[in-house]
């Protein structure tokens, strides 16, 4: 009998798959980093407990080109600084990802808030454009010229914090209760350069990433980096106080409670 390909996969191919994922080779980005203070009262509303604001109230945009074998891919994060007990670390507010790919592990192992969008990182000559985009609109641009190099930092360990949940079925709350994930990553840097631009945030009821204004840009880089990430599971949080923030990752929140016609695909 022919195999049947929705059937169960056997050990085998699925020890095959965890030993392929394990031995991915490191993969190098191109991407541009724009960090600025914001509004403090502004990080603090968007914080999700036990989440809380950091000593500065920073946000961190990283605008990505990824050199994946296959295919390249744009991969972008919009995150403020935030604080889990005494770990320090960022909160992303959305992710956007060009390819639906990256979407799945992210979202459904880590609980990542990622979206599929339109991811640029385009330099000619000393001249940088950055941008991430949704639904038409460009709600994150990055732009400048590279103004010298930068002395390589040594590898790094960043923390960023996600909500691991799964609404209900019946539309009243969650089904479990919603995990905090640290996601560790460890990072190397191969090349780095100053650029000096500016940030410029567009009005979108999609991503109201302009809530978070530019009030004092601390730096734009450009560079070549490679990470990896390993997530752990920190605590069950309590699913009342997450509800009110679970619109950040949904374009329209009503849109998890959508469900076709008895009996259609």
């Amino acid at each position: 009998m022919t195999r049947v390909r929705y059937g169960a996969r056997t050990e085998r191919e699925i020890a095959a798959t965890r030993t392929a994922s394990a031995r991915l080779p490191g993969v190098w980005s191109t991407g541009v980093v724009a960090v600025w203070e914001t509004d403090p009262d502004a990080v603090a509303a968007v914080l999700p407990p036990p989440l809380k604001p950091a000593a500065r109230p920073l946000v961190r945009v990283t605008i990505s080109k990824v050199e994946l074998p296959g295919y390249p891919l744009g991969a972008g994060s919009f995150a403020v600084a935030a604080a889990h007990g005494e770990t320090d670390g960022w909160y992303p507010l959305v992710m956007p990802m060009s390819h639906e790919r990256a979407l799945t592990g992210g979202r459904e192992v880590f609980g990542e808030p990622k979206k599929l969008g339109e991811v640029t990182v385009e330099r000619d000559g000393l001249v940088v454009r950055a941008a991430l985009a949704r639904h038409g609109i460009a709600f994150v641009e990055v732009r400048g010229a590279v103004s010298g190099p930068l002395p390589l930092p040594e590898p790094a360990r960043r923390t960023d914090f996600y909500f691991k949940c799964l609404p209900a079925v019946d539309g009243h709350g969650f089904d479990g209760d919603p995990v905090l994930v640290h996601c560790v990553r460890h990072e190397k840097v191969r090349r780095l350069e100053r650029i000096t631009g500016d940030v410029v945030l567009r009005e979108s009821m999609y991503d109201p990433v302009a809530d978070l204004p530019v009030r004092d840009l601390l730096e734009i880089t450009v560079g070549e980096k490679t990470s990896d990430q390993h997530g752990r599971a920190v605590e069950r949080v309590d699913p009342h106080a997450l509800l009110p923030y679970l619109h950040q990752r949904y374009d329209d929140p009503l849109q998890v409670l959508d469900a076709p016609p008895e009996g259609s695909a």
